[in-house]
C-alpha cells in the first residue's frame, strides 16, 4: 500500500493586506482632517471659567489690540465685516463665528463685532477665551 502525504497547510498568517488597509485608513483621516492655524497676533485672550471647546469649522474673526479686524489674514473695517460674514456663511456648513480678541479691547468695539457677525447670518457667535486655573 501506498500512502500520499498531504501536505501540512503552514501557520503563517499573511499580514500584507491588513497593511495595506492601515495605511489606506491613515491617508483618509490625514486627507479628511482640517487643520485650525490661528493668526500670528500678539493676544491676550481673557479668560472665562465657563470656557468650552470652540467648532472647528467655526470661521474665525480677529480682533487685535489696535482695533483692526482680521478675517482669513486679511484685514476688514468693521462695516464691512457684515458682507464678509455673510460671504463666508455661503460657503461654511456651520453658521458659527469666533471672535478671537484681546482683552485690552474696549467692550464697546467687541459688541459692534459680534453685531455685525450676527447681521451677516451667523447663529452662534463665541469670543475666545482662556480657561481659568
Amino acid at each position: 500500500m501506498r500512502y500520499i502525504s498531504k501536505k501540512t497547510r503552514s501557520d503563517e498568517f499573511n499580514i500584507s493586506p491588513l497593511i495595506d488597509i492601515v495605511f489606506i485608513l491613515l491617508i483618509f483621516f490625514a486627507v479628511s482632517t482640517t487643520f485650525v492655524r490661528d493668526m500670528k497676533l500678539d493676544l491676550e485672550r481673557p479668560s472665562a471659567e465657563s470656557s468650552t471647546r470652540a467648532s472647528t469649522k467655526a470661521v474665525r474673526v480677529y480682533l487685535d489690540r489696535a482695533g483692526n479686524v482680521y478675517i482669513d489674514e486679511q484685514p476688514v473695517k468693521v462695516w464691512m465685516l457684515q458682507s464678509r460674514i455673510r460671504e463666508q456663511m455661503r460657503v461654511s456648513t456651520g453658521k458659527q463665528v469666533l471672535v478671537i480678541t484681546d482683552q485690552l479691547i474696549p467692550a464697546q468695539k467687541l459688541i459692534d463685532v459680534v453685531d455685525q457677525c450676527r447681521l451677516g447670518g451667523a447663529l452662534e457667535v463665541g469670543v475666545a477665551t482662556e480657561e481659568r486655573s
